[in-house]
């Protein structure tokens, strides 16, 4: 059997940068031109990419909301 290794990726520098990968990834993934084992590398990196920008969305959000409430405080966006 033969053994999976699986590396840390990169976080994205930006939501958009996330959006722009995520997008050519799919694309590549719905080719279907991909062996197996790299297909489940890529379709990992998506669910990280997704999760990315889904915690950006709501972190800006919560922000949006604070503003709507009418109290402002700083923004410090969390880098990981």
């Amino acid at each position: 059997m033969a053994k999976v290794t699986h590396s840390v990726s990169a976080a994205p520098v930006s939501y958009e940068a996330a959006v722009q990968e995520l997008e050519q990834l799919v694309a590549r993934l719905e080719s279907g031109d991909m062996p197996l084992e790299q297909l489940l590398g890529q379709y990992q990196r998506g669910a990280e990419l997704l999760a990315f920008c889904r915690d950006r969305l709501q972190t800006v959000q919560e922000q949006v909301k604070v503003l709507d409430q009418g109290v402002l405080s700083t923004w410090a966006a969390d880098a990981p």
